[in-house]
């Protein structure tokens, strides 16, 4: 890649990363957001929800969008609605106003995400593709570590400051993408592999049709359990441990700094290494049943460090599940590696809606009910992985 395709990589990183780290800024300001405006434990989990089904339903219409009006366009508009998102949670009052706001954000996630990787592919040649999109995935999960620790530490000025912060950033962003980004008129937009759009739309079902082997089922229901049991563990937590262990703003704001410390070492400097240790699937059987250990400790335990410790468990189990899942889903096929990481999106994004509704409407009838859900998902899916090798060698 030359320096200025690299610069522009550069721009878009940065770019999303701010994106998922907006998005996750509002974990650790739940529960006092609940008590102030007297909100259910259901229209908290609801008003999480709506990010992830808003980016779910619009994604597929704005990467055809952008195929017609370019790419910059839409990443510039999708940190100028991310931006209005962030101010608009600073101010709202009522809950109308809370769900309007993560819907546009999630509206603003779809814009930029999908888009961030149609451009990656855009720029680049089938030698640096993989890496870019690496660095691109790397940015949307650092985004979604680092924001729950970032959002507590500045909830300490007041719950609303953290989204003050998102929105001038935002606006900064868009800024730099819009002076630094070229148009697209510009050669390096110029995809490498174009197809007729009518010819790719008419063979996906019947590539879908192809793909589905039981191996591939069974390691897209994993997918889904992975996401389901992470958001509807995470969503909650900052209420849970607040009401029933009674941690204060700076112990959450705490445990997940730790967290995303921890999991970016995790992810950049161990996941290569503990897959060639253990293998996908035994890496995949032991962060399941961790992630179920860790979750009943976090049920029954009182004791505060022990609780921290617990809790930094089953998110490290969390993000080494999705990595090695998708690992393994790319050595499913060599073909139709867009379709294949597609649909992991897409049952990412459902699990993303569904797991906060569950907790949250669980949380208000048993504080503990959410949680052992969690736990039912997990070991299931930990008995399952001792069927994946004979499925994988029948398929």
């Amino acid at each position: 890649m030359t320096k200025e395709v690299k610069r522009i990589i550069l721009v878009v990183i940065l770019c999303e990363f701010l994106i998922c780290l907006g998005m996750s800024l509002v974990f650790p300001v739940i529960p006092f957001i609940k008590n102030e405006y007297h909100f259910s434990a259901f229209e908290m989990g609801m008003m999480s929800s709506l990010f992830a089904l808003v980016q779910f339903v619009t994604s597929p219409v704005v990467g055809r969008i952008s195929d017609k009006i370019g790419r910059k366009p839409m990443l510039v508009w999708g940190l100028v609605i991310f931006s209005l998102a962030e101010f608009l949670f600073a101010i709202a009052q009522h809950l109308w106003a809370f769900d309007l706001s993560r819907a546009v954000d999630g509206l603003s996630a779809a814009m930029f995400v999908p888009t961030s990787m149609a451009l990656a592919a855009d720029l680049t040649t089938p030698r640096d593709r993989a890496k870019v999109i690496g660095w691109l995935s790397a940015s949307f999960s650092g985004g979604l570590i680092l924001g729950p620790g970032l959002g507590g530490l500045l909830a300490n000025v007041s719950y609303k400051f953290p989204f003050w912060v998102a929105g001038v950033l935002g606006l900064i962003s868009t800024t730099v993408a819009w002076i630094l980004l070229p148009s697209d008129q510009d050669e390096r937009f110029q995809s490498t592999t174009k197809r007729p759009e009518k010819q790719l739309m008419g063979s996906t079902w019947s590539q879908v049709k192809g793909i589905l082997t039981p191996a591939l089922i069974t390691l897209f229901a994993m997918i889904f359990v992975a996401a389901f049991g992470l958001a509807g563990f995470e969503s909650i937590y900052s209420l849970y441990v607040n009401e029933v262990h009674h941690f204060d703003l700076a112990t959450i704001a705490l445990v997940l700094t730790l967290n995303g410390i921890i999991s970016l070492i995790l992810q950049v400097f161990c996941f290569e290494a503990l897959v060639r240790w253990l293998g996908e699937v035994r890496l995949m059987r032991y962060s399941f049943i961790l992630g179920a250990i860790g979750t009943a400790f976090v049920i029954y335990d009182h004791s505060h460090w022990q609780l921290v410790i617990a809790t930094l468990v089953v998110f490290e189990a969390f993000d080494l599940l999705r990595p090695t899942i998708t690992t393994l889903l790319t050595k499913m096929s060599a073909d139709n590696q867009g379709l294949l990481n597609g649909i992991n999106m897409s049952l990412t994004s459902v699990g993303n809606i569904i797991g906060p509704l569950i907790s949250g409407a669980l949380l208000d009838m048993n504080y503990q009910y959410p949680y052992w859900i969690v736990i039912g998902f997990l070991l299931v899916s930990f008995v399952i992985t001792y069927r994946m090798r004979h499925v994988m060698v029948k398929d």
